[in-house]
């Protein structure tokens, strides 16, 4: 009885001190830092059709000197109407069997003028006005923000991409010191292989200190006219709320 008696009395001792451990711990909650790197850019152009698996390796070196390389792999297509099908997946660890989950799926109408946004996890899908430009202005080369940033565009030849012409360009963005918080100057640079046909980068590479180097490829492309489910409400999803588009005048 006695051995007993000590035994209980050491583990009121210890769940004792454990609560008064927690009752110590106090701090408000944390919203965390959430990432997101841009993909293949598409516009809604017509009579321009293709599909292809979009994949995208980011890798960042850490301040003692290790590698952090995640990726991800999505689907991506356009009909020859310009409507415009995308998908949004979390990054998972490169050297693993980890599938990079699905969250969401995008896709843009460009004749009736809608986005539908639908997320996985809750089955509902969002439809909102949509009126996506058909074409892309590059900003000259040269010095601009009053002298602060300096672009610079060079062509870096021509390839070809799962059967498709592209022409390569690389641009050196150079970001004065203390523009964005920097102590010294940064140097950005990208380099795009773009489909004249396509009108569509078919790979980048995008390397900035900040975010260490980000490369995204488009693949397994088809000329072919994409599937017309893939521009419809996925089946079990339900639309939860709808923003008329607004008359063109």
């Amino acid at each position: 009885m006695k051995l007993f008696a000590l035994l209980a009395g050491f583990l009121l001792l210890i769940c004792t001190l454990g609560a008064q451990e927690s009752d110590d711990v106090v701090r408000g909650p944390d919203g965390g830092t959430d990432y997101f790197v841009s993909g293949i850019t598409v516009l809604p152009i017509s009579g321009k059709p293709f599909s292809g698996r979009s994949t995208t390796e980011w890798s960042r070196t850490l301040e003692d000197g290790s590698v952090v390389t995640n990726h991800l792999l999505t689907v991506v297509a356009r009909d020859s109407e310009g409507r415009i099908y995308r998908e949004r997946h979390k990054f998972v660890p490169l050297n693993s069997n980890e599938q990079s989950p699905l969250e969401a799926i995008r896709i843009f109408d460009p004749v009736a003028h809608t986005e539908t946004f639908c997320r996985v996890a809750t089955h509902l899908c969002n439809v909102t006005a949509y009126h996506g430009r058909t074409s892309f202005t590059l900003r000259p080369a040269g010095s601009f923000d009053n002298g602060k940033r300096s672009l610079t565009r060079e062509s870096v030849g021509n390839d070809v991409i799962d059967g498709i012409n592209v022409v390569g360009t690389r641009e050196t963005l150079t970001i004065a010191a203390d523009v964005v918080g920097n102590s010294q100057p940064l140097t950005v640079t990208r380099e795009f292989w773009y489909s004249p046909d396509l009108q569509v980068n078919l790979a980048i590479t995008r390397k900035d200190p900040r975010e260490g180097t980000q490369t995204v490829r488009l693949s397994d492309l088809s000329r072919a006219e994409p599937d017309a489910a893939l521009f419809k409400v996925p089946a079990g999803f339900v639309v939860q709320n709808t923003t008329p588009a607004k008359a063109e005048n």
